[in-house]
């Protein structure tokens, strides 16, 4: 039995001193790398200076064209991520600021997010390579039911969020591929002419009375003097359940309804996001609105 115990404890040894040098080298290609994704980005970033940064889901992601903002002279970048909820653009918006980021605009997509105050974890995981390099990032996942796993077990998160972090990141890493994610200023532009699902419904989504991370959002901005424009954006005119909007603008009246802006069908990839031309138009109204003199 003793034989027995002795070549567990060596085993479970070797394991732990495996996952550690794994850990070490995943997590040095990833705090060494700024071309795969946002959060890379700004971690390997400091002191940068924008007149205005977009947060949000995709449908900041897809809705905010950087070129119209650059050629009004307004140096921006669109931070949106695709499948992201508030829980990663708060934390996003922390990083740049621990980065020493100066920001004079803050455009925020609040709608749909603010149907819940939970993380997206696809999205969250590319904030856990540097969860031991950066305290917001771990002050924030402290919360999370997970933290201890995550923070303390080596290697752990790798595998748990391997389809996104995994082996398969580090190689497009060290080869140096290419990613459209911070390609033209960050925005992602749809195809015009490509439909995808023309039909959405939305009755039984509401929104929180008091959404966690869309408030620390705007005390970060008020804290920085970061002038905040928090937005609703456009949907089709096949939405059924419009009446949602309404609804975030009674629990948060400072939000901009834009959501009627933008409705014929011709503008839209899918119900829920703008085409090219769409987003372009988009784009020109909240320039105007908020930036012409």
């Amino acid at each position: 039995m003793k034989t027995f115990l002795i070549f567990i404890v060596k085993i479970l040894a070797v394991t732990l001193i495996i996952a550690a040098i794994l850990d070490y080298g995943y997590t040095t290609v990833f705090v060494k790398s700024k071309s795969r994704d946002k959060v890379a980005y700004v971690f390997n970033s400091s002191a940068t200076s924008y007149d205005v940064v977009i947060l949000g889901s995709s449908r900041a992601n897809n809705h905010f064209v950087t070129d119209i903002f650059e050629k009004n002279g307004l140096r921006t970048f669109n931070y949106g991520m695709s499948g992201g909820h508030l829980f990663e653009a708060s934390l996003l918006l922390k990083l740049m600021i621990e980065c020493n980021y100066k920001i004079k605009n803050l455009i925020l997509e609040a709608d749909l997010n603010l149907s819940n105050d939970k993380q997206s974890e696809g999205v969250a995981a590319k904030f856990l390579p540097y969860i031991h390099h950066s305290n917001v990032i771990k002050n924030h996942f402290e919360q999370e039911a997970n933290f201890n796993e995550l923070y303390y077990i080596p290697f752990y998160r790798y595998l748990k969020f391997d389809s996104k972090i995994g082996s398969r990141e580090i190689f497009h890493t060290l080869i140096q591929k290419k990613s459209a994610a911070t390609s033209n200023g960050g925005y992602y532009a749809l195809a015009v002419g490509k439909k995808g699902n023309m039909k959405n419904n939305i009755v039984n989504l509401n929104p929180l009375k008091k959404n966690k991370f869309y408030e620390e959002i705007k005390a970060l901005c008020k804290a920085h003097n970061i002038n905040f424009i928090p937005v609703m954006t456009p949907m089709c005119e096949n939405v059924v359940g419009m009446s949602y909007f309404d609804k975030v603008k009674k629990n948060y009246p400072e939000i901009h309804n834009y959501e009627n802006t933008v409705i014929d069908n011709k503008y839209f990839s899918s119900c829920g996001h703008m085409n090219d031309a769409g987003a372009r138009q988009f784009t020109s109204i909240v320039v105007r609105d908020f930036f012409k003199k």
